[in-house]
């Protein structure tokens, strides 16, 4: 038997603060989701699999668009017209009602747990294998009962688990996707536990394989490296899976951190970035560039080079059409002073630079624009705020480490 696992395609994803890319580039991007999943239509075809477990948020919202709903509804038809089985849940983002999901209807097409009740669901391969598919659909965007325990116990058929889920953590707002327990899983001993909701590649468990596949391609610079699905072939007799990964994600995120060693000009700082940026570019990229040692940088260097403009400036010297998406600067400057003097320059950094201090200071901004508001909320922005607010301080603070040294 071979199946394959996918999770969280997002469909409809608006690719938030890449509006700054050529218009080329962000229709790209904007289809991107939807040209990983037909390629792992084109997987499952070419593979010949006998079923394919989509295990949450296909769609970024439960209102999906109808360009998106056509394009999921064309690329289950092709699949079903092969008579492979394909089972789906709804997750925390796409929750909906069945009746509510355009696919034409087939005998091979399931969605489990419609209402969001644990469905069990038999299926037999062409050559006669039998399986089972556990699994539910969110009603609402948050589930806070644990799921697992209305799980049904294996019978002798290989069972897979099919669940939008996170793993239960110590804060409780976070326990509101369907939380569980590896333990859990574990002691019920399915033979599979496809999982969705976590966008990061990851395998809880080896036995039994609890895998959550990531999500089928990267939106932003906290979703990196190769984005795709899950191929996994099971030994019928002995009832092992095993998996392989299969990159099907057109566009790669990738994070870059250089280290300057030294002062240089304007157009040496350029012509080493996009050097540098040729050396890790060997297909279609968006960097998101980390510089280290920024107090070698002057404050028109700093402007530039945090400058959107300029960042279209460095893409256009790349090959594969790669893009520099974000570009952020950090400060390793060491001041040599005394121990009181350090004590106290430590306490004051922490003192102005945590979220409540963050906050605090914006919130003359924040009444003004609710944008903004908004904006000061998110903790990336506050980090890349507090990062160029520390390489502006390392640079007037080199002058004075500069005089007291001289000194």
């Amino acid at each position: 038997m071979k199946f394959i696992h996918l999770a969280d395609a997002h469909l409809d994803s608006p690719f938030r603060g890449l509006s700054f890319l050529p218009y080329k580039t962000y229709e790209e991007i904007k289809s991107a989701a939807e040209k990983s999943f037909q390629r792992i239509c084109d997987l499952a075809l070419a593979q010949e699999v006998d079923l394919v477990l989509i295990a949450g948020d296909t769609f970024d919202s439960n209102k999906p668009s109808p360009k998106s709903q056509l394009f999921f509804a064309e690329q289950v038809k092709r699949l079903t017209d092969a008579e492979i089985e394909v089972v789906m849940i709804f997750g925390n983002h796409d929750y909906m009602d069945l009746n509510s999901l355009f696919v034409n209807a087939s005998p091979y097409f399931h969605l489990l747990g419609n209402g969001q009740k644990v469905e069990k669901i038999s299926l037999k391969t062409k050559q006669g294998f039998e399986y089972n598919v556990v699994g539910f659909s969110y009603q609402n965007n948050h589930i806070t009962e644990n799921m697992v325990s209305k799980f049904p116990v294996k019978d002798s058929n290989y069972t897979i688990g099919l669940m939008h889920a996170g793993v239960k953590t110590t804060e409780a707002y976070q326990n509101v996707y369907a939380p569980f327990e590896v333990a859990e899983l574990r002691n019920l001993d399915y033979d599979y536990f496809a999982l969705g909701h976590i966008h990061a590649r990851q395998v809880l468990s080896q036995k039994p394989l609890i895998v959550y596949p990531g999500n089928i391609q990267g939106r932003h610079i906290n979703e990196l490296s190769e984005k795709g699905c899950y191929l996994a072939i099971v030994d019928e007799e002995r009832k092992e899976t095993k998996i392989s990964f299969e990159k099907t994600a057109p566009i790669l995120w990738k994070k870059l951190e250089l280290t300057l060693t030294e002062q240089l000009s304007k157009a040496e700082l350029q012509n080493w970035l996009i050097g540098e940026l040729n050396k890790a570019n060997k297909e279609l990229t968006f960097f998101y560039v980390v510089i280290n040692k920024a107090q070698f940088l002057s404050e028109a260097q700093i402007e530039l080079i945090t400058d959107s403009d300029f960042w279209n400036n460095l893409s256009q010297n790349l090959a594969f059409s790669s893009q520099v998406i974000d570009l952020r600067l950090k400060s390793n400057l060491q001041i040599n002073l005394g121990s009181k003097e350090q004590k106290a320059f430590s306490e004051a950094k922490l003192e102005s630079t945590n979220k409540e201090a963050f906050l605090k200071l914006a919130q003359d901004l924040i009444k003004k624009d609710q944008y903004l508001a908004k904006l000061c909320q998110r903790e990336d922005f506050q980090q890349e705020t507090v990062e160029r607010a520390l390489v502006i301080l390392a640079q007037s603070m080199k002058g004075i480490d500069d005089e007291t040294n001289e000194d």
